[in-house]
């Protein structure tokens, strides 16, 4: 595989990875429904293609299969806060609220190894509380935006704790084996709280679920893994970056979500700062 074909497929799955915020709104379901559901089909999708590449699913210990079992619950938290963040507010609020996950990781991590932070990521933060507070019309928990930008921020603290542990306990893994175990246990922990309103949805509605869990869940997984295979892991990240311009660009065109001018600037501030934060960390590493 080609490099240039590589960045096609990792500009695939970041573009993947933000439609999928619009099924939030295109779904006629709660996000705790959309979650099951959306795992269980990516779970069936995900195990065929680790299988598809001559991998076994079983893991190697009983230490692991406890580790698959808290990165799936906190993954299974992380996109139902997700989810629920983008129904009471906009994509827009939403996934810029969830894009201080990169600054977060940065100031989580050299904690995590009793290290004191670097005066460069304070910045960072400093910057992303600026644009999350451009975004945030009041502190009023009663106000819709605020609400989805205090679920999306949550959704970020949850997603970098299941980076920082699948880094130190679960890398060794394949993309596509490594999300089957996440998204099979996220069935697990949230299936016992599926409200049953899915069995009254029309064939319109399954059907985006079926798009929802198979095209924008299991295959930009894949496609992430391959271009990991052949790309700089600092080229990966950067262009992650472009994850929400691609939410906020797909909201307006099929939901017909525009941002105002304060969303805006608060966005351009908080994905500065993780692009930022995503290139030094990265320049420092041989």
């Amino acid at each position: 595989m080609t490099p240039a074909k590589s960045l096609w497929e990792l500009h695939l799955s970041v573009l993947l990875f933000g439609g999928t915020a619009l099924f939030a709104k295109l779904i006629p379901l709660g996000a705790l429904d959309i979650t099951v559901l959306r795992c269980a089909i990516a779970a069936t999708c995900l195990a065929l293609v680790a299988k598809a590449r001559g991998g076994r699913l079983r893991l190697g210990s009983g230490r692991e299969y406890l580790t698959a079992l808290v990165l799936g619950t906190i993954v299974s938290l992380h996109w139902l806060t997700y989810f629920a963040a983008i129904q009471v507010a906009s994509v827009a609020v939403a996934i810029i609220a969830f894009f201080t996950y990169p600054v977060m990781s940065v100031l989580l991590e050299p904690l995590l190894e009793r290290k004191r932070p670097q005066g460069r990521d304070l910045l960072a933060a400093a910057t992303v509380l600026l644009g999350i507070a451009l975004i945030m019309p009041s502190t009023d928990l009663d106000d819709s935006t605020t609400q989805g930008v205090a679920l999306g921020v949550l959704s970020a603290l949850l997603f970098t704790l299941r980076n920082l542990l699948h880094k130190r306990r679960f890398s060794h893994h394949s993309g596509p084996k490594a999300m089957f175990y996440q998204t099979l246990v996220a069935v697990l922990v949230l299936g016992p709280f599926l409200t049953g309103k899915a069995t009254a949805m029309t064939a319109t509605g399954w059907a985006l679920l079926l798009v929802l869990g198979a095209v924008f869940t299991a295959m930009p997984h894949a496609l992430l893994a391959q271009a990991l295979a052949k790309l700089k892991v600092k080229t990966v990240a950067l262009i992650s970056c472009l994850q929400p311009l691609y939410a906020t660009a797909l909201a307006a065109l099929v939901l017909h979500e525009v941002p105002n001018g304060r969303t805006l600037l608060g966005g351009l501030l908080v994905v500065s700062a993780a692009a930022y934060e995503t290139l030094a960390a990265r320049s420092q590493k041989p």
